[in-house]
């Protein structure tokens, strides 16, 4: 289907767009590209043959001998890029990633992960599971998987893992087997108008299982029977899908997490049931109760895709997690540092309440977060949520907002100042309650510079340190790294 046709990617250094590439390449077909960025993604495509471009010219398209079958571009591409207004006024044909990928996912009994958190681990954990139990899985992931070295591979088997990115309803696009949503929340409001918006798209996405296919849903997620209402309410009657959810606090869910125990290093170890029925246990590498949750998705959605229970319960606990996910650096000085993708408040607070435990048995002094907020927009109409979500950091400093889609009327609304103010606010309340545990307090400090001299200057032995967001924070991390040698 793919053999000798020729796709040229804009955008090509994005996760998604560079494992999609690497993908059909090993389908036969000639791939070509351009990135406004350099770095080890685009050296490793070049490294596979593939021609990369850096920047974005009309020629790098309009040059290639004997022109392109299709151009395929990110959901981040904009119409006046100029190789896009060539494709365009040339009449050639675009497709979008999510289009492209589910496109080659029809080919495979597919497994889409959606969700607002969780979706490159819980996909790549997925594929871990899969690899490792020689099933040989194709998969595309939104960061490379530890355990496999890479965000996307090409396999012999039948199953097609991939992450359902809901920005601009990217996953309508997907038509899986199995649909798994881990959690619904507000985010990306630049593009959706409130939650019901982004509520009717997870709908859609589900709706959009094959037929006979089985969707999977967490009961303990805030917006799960609101999800589940408005599925229902519109579903296709000749389209057939059954529903198996997961959790550990409803009584009622398919797939349960029993008698979790906080273990060393932070995981969990826990009893897994089904419908009621004891069926082994798990115990997990992956610190965090969000990764219990997450290793439940697993479980559900692979035996729901007719993986045997015993054997995705033989290998699930010895995944050791994805790229930047609470991810150590380096540990020197008596420092150690940590960095994390964590750009929304739901998932700061999951990855500091871990980090916090992981503390309780390894012991630290302070535990320091640098935060990166992403995107004006989100940070403007979540700056409550994002204030509250750093009770457990001693110490939280914030540089100025990465940009990002965002509008002009978003950049004159917020910046960085604003949320640090209403994180000492809010630590100023607490602690009139007495609370025992050390409040945080924020700095504001605008550039990387200025957070590296600080660091250097009052981080003493015992600190853990880690830096969060989606931008480019973990170029600080990296600084601190060097400064540990």
């Amino acid at each position: 289907m793919f053999r000798d046709k020729k796709y040229h990617f804009i955008g090509i250094g994005g996760i998604g767009m560079s494992g999609l590439a690497r993908i059909l390449l090993k389908f036969g077909a000639v791939i070509t590209g351009s990135d406004m960025g350099e770095g080890i993604v685009l050296k490793n495509l070049r490294d596979l043959g593939i021609n990369v471009k850096t920047g974005h010219m009309k020629e790098y398209l309009s040059a290639i001998p004997g022109g392109v079958d299709a151009v395929v571009i990110s959901a981040a591409i904009p119409e006046a890029n100029p190789e896009l207004a060539y494709a365009r006024q040339a009449g050639l044909k675009v497709v979008r990633y999510a289009e492209m990928l589910g496109i080659v996912m029809s080919l495979y009994r597919g497994v889409a992960i959606a969700g607002t958190h969780g979706k490159s681990t819980t996909s790549g954990w997925a594929a871990f599971v899969l690899d490792r139990l020689g099933m040989c899985p194709n998969y595309v992931v939104g960061a490379d998987v530890n355990d496999l070295a890479a965000s996307s591979g090409v396999g012999s088997g039948e199953f097609f893992v991939a992450e359902a990115c809901e920005y601009a309803r990217s996953f309508l696009n997907l038509h899986p087997t199995v649909s798994t949503v881990l959690n619904v929340e507000e985010d990306h409001l630049d593009y959706y108008r409130d939650l019901d918006d982004i509520i009717d798209a997870f709908g859609s996405f589900m709706r959009g299982t094959r037929t006979g296919g089985k969707i999977i849903l967490n009961a303990d997620d805030v917006n799960y029977q609101r999800l589940r209402d408005d599925y229902e309410s519109k579903k296709d009657q000749y389209r057939s899908h059954q529903i198996y959810t997961f959790g550990m606090n409803n009584p009622q869910a398919d797939y349960r997490a029993q008698n979790a125990v906080l273990t060393s290093g932070g995981g969990y170890q826990f009893d897994i049931l089904f419908a009621g029925r004891r069926l082994g246990s798990a115990s997990l590498k992956v610190p965090g109760v969000h990764n219990v949750y997450n290793a439940l998705a697993v479980t559900a959605s692979l035996s729901a895709a007719g993986v045997g229970m015993d054997k995705i319960l033989s290998v699930i606990g010895d995944f050791s997690g994805v790229d930047r996910r609470m991810t150590l650096l380096k540990s020197g000085k008596g420092i150690r540092v940590y960095d994390d993708y964590a750009h929304h408040p739901t998932e700061i607070k999951a990855t500091l309440s871990a980090m916090r435990q992981m503390c309780q048995f390894e012991g630290c002094n302070r535990l320091i977060c640098i935060f990166q907020p992403h995107q004006y927009s989100r940070t403007r109409f979540l700056i409550d949520d994002f204030a509250s979500s750093f009770d457990e950091a001693d110490l939280v400093i914030v540089p100025e907002i990465y940009f990002v889609r965002d509008s002009e009327d978003s950049l004159q609304n917020v910046n960085s100042q604003m949320l640090v103010d209403k994180i000492n606010n809010r630590c100023e309340k607490l602690s009139g309650r007495n609370h025992q545990k050390s409040e945080p307090r924020a700095l504001f400090i605008e550039t990387r510079e200025g957070i590296i001299s600080e660091i250097k200057n009052n981080a003493t032995s015992g600190d853990v340190i880690i830096t969060m967001g989606a931008g480019d924070i973990w170029k600080v991390a990296d600084a601190i790294v060097q400064w540990l040698r």
